[in-house]
């Protein structure tokens, strides 16, 4: 029997490794996909329906435009989140065109189908901050990153160790309060 757990770290794997296929093991055929952005920072469209949809628009699309891209929720599901899930994320990638980091959080909330797969039929991805820094940032957020157990990170582990720059300084408000 498949678990949210399942779901949601393949989901994680399927979007930073550009892995399109993996898809069908996180989301169920007609699912759908709501996007609320609340930054300019990055833009994405309001809605997707059916997994080709969702797979262009949180594979192909981030691939196209981001690389290094580290995917973290911030909160794991137990058994008892098996049909509806809420937790927090973060996420670094920088922009393949010139380099530029984007660094946001914000909210996940799955509802997953009631068969024993267990799959994603709804995902509403809220975007609450999403900063920019400049490509000369790169080595310092990346060893940052990536030292985070992936693909599940407790708040807390990722503000230990976050670097301390002006330009972080949303998104660790973001993840204090969360924390």
């Amino acid at each position: 029997m498949s678990s949210s757990l399942e779901a949601v770290s393949t989901y994680f794997h399927a979007k930073d490794g550009n892995r399109p296929f993996l898809m069908r093991r996180a989301f169920a055929e007609d699912a759908q996909l709501e996007m609320r952005v609340k930054t300019n920072a990055i833009s994405f469209p309001g809605t997707a329906s059916g997994l080709p949809e969702l797979e262009e628009v949180l594979v192909r699309r981030i691939a196209t435009d981001f690389e290094n891209v580290h995917s973290f929720g911030l909160r794991q599901p137990m058994e008892t989140d098996r049909r509806h899930f809420t937790c927090p994320w973060l996420v670094a990638m920088s922009a393949r065109s010139d380099g530029a980091l984007r660094i946001g959080s914000g909210l996940y909330d799955w509802q997953f189908s009631s068969d024993a797969r267990c799959l994603a039929e709804r995902l509403v991805i809220t975007i609450d901050v999403m900063e920019v820094l400049p490509a000369s940032e790169l080595g310092n957020i990346m060893s940052w990153i990536t030292a985070l157990p992936y693909p599940w990170c407790q708040p807390g582990q990722a503000l230990q160790s976050m670097p301390r720059l002006d330009a972080l300084a949303p998104v660790r408000r973001y993840l204090e309060e969360i924390a």
